[in-house]
């Protein structure tokens, strides 16, 4: 499944540079090309600018390198020719001290090579030009960050109408300019929407653009498709001048959304991506009945049944419970649907700043980009709520460790085997008596993380200064040392035997 992502910084175009009227830039050469973009701007003094420039640049020198002769021999064209090589967008040549006018012979090269070339004039710095690009490039930024939020709502918005699966085809195809298709597991169109792909007359698309659009798009779908180990989940191409981009849905489904739009921009894939997201979860209940299988259970549920008794309805096997937290919050249910869809389910709770995943015990979960995890133990259905603690408490343990994801472990032969669980549980219940339930969990996560007041502070969303006066209030109430190692493994022993 493609991860969403923040989309990526977009491009300044050279039009909205020229445009600025405090620098004066003026094109003295090159194409007058609307769609020539600028990545950066960069200053260089050197002859040979190649090996210093990774493309897209606005590259700003004031011809310190330029020898006496330059203009009477084939310098300009050689420097020219490396620039445009380089991959740079653009020349920026400033006036004065060096050079009162831009060598004509420099004009004439970049027109030879299709260079935009820029008077700057002398009372705009270069830092001033390199300013304004990256300003231009904030405002496109958080321009194209609201546009990707507003478009991952309305996709979730989308989501939760009747015919879902259109209604996210139809607000993906708005957001993006163009026409969004499903397709199924056999290639067929499963339902489209948007306008369609007319494309553009050339030699390449034939006589009929529109077919070879939609032929190539098809085609850019069974490069993704599910075939086996190294199989893409995303690719993109271009067809009669139509960008095209394919999207695996879910694992093994073998679902594609395609996605054709005559412009791309830095956030269309993002925003694909999150349609990929939800469209995965509702042709993986289309596909296999699960979602009707899950309807059900949570009737049963409701109306009294046993978690065991409809635990069939949801798939064969053990369990794991996920508890993760989001690394940057509030958490939103776009982001918890990419996670479950990342874990291989889709029984999704979003509660709070928690998302809980109930999650197949064959999936074994990884560490997810932006989350922190607990995992529970395998668990059967009568054991939900148990693991529900455990993944609880192992979500604590990696916060307070800082560690990506913390399984709770599974348990060896211990000391405390040889006595009836009965006679431990008495004797926990006995004396741990006089504890509240806050103090009780304080008690076990101090214990847990050997005595750290910072760490359970984090652990337990509260100030290091009430975990002490919890702890103090603890040994008070329990009238004990809790500095004694031998009172600490008490403790540990009856807390361990408590949570049973």
């Amino acid at each position: 499944m493609p991860e969403p992502a923040v989309p990526p910084t977009p491009p300044v175009p050279l039009s909205a540079l020229l445009a600025r009227e405090d620098l004066a830039l003026r094109q003295i050469a090159g194409p007058p090309d609307a769609d020539t973009v600028i990545h950066w701007a960069h200053t260089s003094e050197m002859a040979d600018p190649y090996p210093y420039l990774l493309g897209g640049e606005l590259l700003l020198t004031a011809g310190v390198h330029v020898p006496e002769a330059a203009g009477s021999g084939t310098y300009f064209d050689d420097y020219v020719s490396r620039i445009v090589a380089a991959g740079g967008a653009a020349l920026g040549f400033g006036l004065a001290p060096v050079h009162d006018t831009v060598p004509r012979a420099l004009v004439e090269a970049c027109d030879a090579y299709g260079l935009p070339l820029l008077e700057v004039p002398p009372r705009t710095t270069f830092s001033g030009v390199a300013r304004a690009v990256w300003q231009l490039m904030a405002q496109a930024r958080h321009a194209e960050l609201r546009r990707v939020t507003e478009a991952q709502q309305s996709l979730a918005a989308a989501a939760s109408r009747p015919d879902p699966v259109r209604a996210v085809l139809r607000q993906l195809a708005q957001r993006v300019g163009g026409w969004a298709v499903l397709y199924g597991p056999e290639g067929a169109e499963v339902a489209a929407a948007g306008r369609e792909p007319e494309g553009a007359q050339d030699e390449a698309a034939g006589p009929d653009p529109e077919a070879t659009v939609r032929g190539a798009l098809a085609g850019l779908a069974e490069v993704v498709r599910p075939s086996g180990p190294g199989t893409p989940t995303s690719a993109t191409d271009t067809a009669a001048g139509i960008h095209l981009a394919a999207y695996a849905l879910g694992a093994g489904q073998g679902f594609v959304l395609g996605v054709a739009a005559p412009h791309r921009d830095p956030g269309d894939h993002t925003i694909a991506s999150v349609a990929a997201v939800l469209l995965s979860l509702l042709t993986g209940e289309h596909q296999s009945g699960s979602g009707a299988a899950r309807s059900s259970a949570l009737v049963r549920l409701l109306l009294g049944a046993e978690p065991q008794a409809v635990a069939p309805l949801l798939g064969e096997g053990g369990w794991l419970v996920v508890h993760a937290s989001p690394d940057s919050r509030p958490c939103d249910p776009v982001a918890a649907s990419a996670l479950g869809a990342a874990l291989g389910s889709p029984l999704v709770d979003l509660a709070r700043d928690v998302v809980r995943v109930l999650v197949p015990a064959d999936r074994e979960p990884s560490p997810q980009p932006g989350w922190t995890l607990g995992v529970s133990a395998p668990a059967s259905a009568p054991d939900w709520p148990a693991a529900d603690t455990q993944a609880a408490r192992a979500l604590s343990r990696a916060r307070a460790t800082r560690t990506p994801l913390f399984r709770h472990g599974t348990r060896r032969p211990a000391l405390t085997d040889l006595l009836s669980p009965d006679e431990a549980q008495a004797h926990a219940r006995a004396l741990l008596e006089p504890l509240t339930p806050p103090l009780t969990e304080t008690l076990r996560t101090w214990l847990s993380l050997h005595g750290s007041w910072d760490r359970t502070a984090v652990a337990l969303s509260v100030h290091r200064n009430t975990v002490r006066q919890r702890i103090a209030r603890c040994a008070a109430l329990l009238g004990t040392d809790l500095d004694d190692p031998d009172v600490r493994m008490e403790l540990w022993f009856a807390l361990r035997h408590i949570e049973r």
